[in-house]
């Protein structure tokens, strides 16, 4: 029975189409790539057999590429600085092939500035031409928050320097347990060296980070972070601090004081800041006091009224409190001087100079620290140094010994306003604190 079905089956297309049947087709067609093959309807009563077949070939025209459209729009690249990389190997980065504008760059002071102040993790953006002419490039200049960009356009290539739109601000909080060093800390919590040396700076008066440090001190700090690109590209100023050294508590806090400049108070609303630094240079020796002396010059006992310095030539001076230019030129035997005005009637002086800083001038503002000048031995000086004067309502004071103000200190309205506006950054030092107890 299973090989009679089998023939059966087998035998049936060859039945199906030698038997007669009445079968009507009706607008069967078919394609191909070639042409176009087509049928008609078949009469009943009609064989199969009986129908004559055509091929019939249509020749179709291909259909014409449509052209790309002619343009020379540039590509945009944006690379991170990486550590030791160079002009060249930036460009072949980004595929810079224009020997015109990295001669510019290497030539002019603006581009030699820029390549020397590249920071690792920083972005350059090239706006590049198919064939590697740059439309424009531009790289940071340093932590300045500016950028150099040299760009061609229809008088050529042309440099411009412009401030870096991509940078935001945004505020870090880090904390740290002391184990062996202050450094190794901060690096364990992540802080960048520069805001570990202000932390120094602002807590170096009452702790002495190399005898002073114990185990399990502890420290928090809020800074500003510079950000580019959605990446930080450097620390900017502490906001405020904690330090809690031998169990002992230290805090400051940044604040725009009665002056108008922003400055640390503690949280009693004392400024960190003295009214006047001791001694005008950072390192030197006292060579001469101030009174009575044999002047090496003149060979006669006068009166000295300031102090001397001895510094080598071209050290740099600074003032040693906020203040405006009252006199800068020479006078008589102290040669190249510099006078101070401050506050309460003081004034300082500083003699013998070898030059001035480029474009001070009289009545001009200058703060705390600022550069206004270099030791030399202009005036009646037998070798380079610096003579030093205190003046209060123009009478010389030892500057060694005199009481000098005290920085601006808050009046008690003052106070007030200084510890709400400053309240929301000293809460954060006990989430911090919080957090780190949470972590032991």
């Amino acid at each position: 029975m299973k090989a009679r079905k089998t023939r059966i089956l087998a035998d049936l297309p060859a039945r199906l189409l030698t038997r007669p049947r009445n079968w009507f087709f009706g607008g069967v067609a078919g394609a191909s790539l070639l042409g176009v093959v087509a049928a008609t309807a078949v009469a009943p009563g009609t064989s199969i057999a009986d129908i004559p077949f055509a091929r019939v070939v249509e020749t179709l025209p291909v259909p014409a590429l449509v052209p790309e459209p002619a343009h020379d729009l540039p590509f945009v690249h944006s690379d991170r600085i990486q550590p030791g990389d160079t002009l060249q190997s930036i460009s072949r980065r980004v595929g810079i092939h224009d020997a015109e504008a990295l001669d510019m760059l290497s030539a002019s002071e603006q581009g030699r500035q820029a390549l020397r102040q590249l920071r690792a993790g920083r972005s350059v953006t090239a706006v590049v031409h198919a064939d590697g002419r740059i439309a424009s490039f531009s790289l940071p200049l340093g932590n300045t928050g500016r950028q150099l960009i040299v760009e061609r356009g229809e008088n050529g290539l042309a440099l411009r320097e412009e401030d870096d739109s991509t940078q935001l601000t945004m505020i870090e909080m880090r904390s740290g347990t002391i184990s062996n060093s202050l450094f190794g800390a901060t690096d364990a919590a992540g802080v960048p060296d520069s805001v570990a040396n202000q932390l120094v700076e602002l807590f170096g008066t009452t702790i002495d980070f190399h005898t002073d440090l114990r185990s399990e001190d502890r420290f928090n700090v809020i800074y500003e972070s510079i950000h580019a690109e959605g990446n930080p590209v450097r620390a900017g100023r502490i906001l405020a601090a904690e330090f809690i050294n031998n169990g002992t508590r230290h805090a400051v806090v940044l604040y725009r004081g009665p002056s108008g400049k922003d400055q640390y108070y503690t949280d009693d609303g004392r400024s960190l800041r003295q009214g006047f630094l001791r001694s005008p240079l950072e390192f030197s020796r006292v060579s001469s006091s101030f009174g009575r002396r044999l002047h090496p010059i003149h060979r006669s006992w006068r009166k000295h009224n300031g102090t001397d310095f001895a510094a080598p030539r071209g050290t740099p001076v600074k003032a040693t409190s906020d203040g405006t230019v009252d006199f800068v030129g020479t006078q008589n035997g102290y040669g190249k001087i510099v006078i101070l005005k401050h506050r309460n009637n003081t004034a300082t002086a500083y003699a013998h100079l070898n030059g001035f800083v480029g474009g001070l001038r009289k009545g001009q503002a200058v703060s705390q620290g600022e550069l206004i000048g270099y030791v030399g031995s202009t005036g009646w000086a037998t070798g380079p140094h610096l003579h030093y004067e205190v003046r209060i309502n123009n009478v010389p004071k030892d500057p060694m010994t005199v009481a000098l103000p005290m920085a601006d200190a808050l009046s008690p309205r003052e106070l007030i306003a200084f510890r709400q506006e400053t309240a929301p950054l000293r809460e954060r030092f006990a989430l911090l604190n919080y957090e780190l107890a949470s972590a032991d």
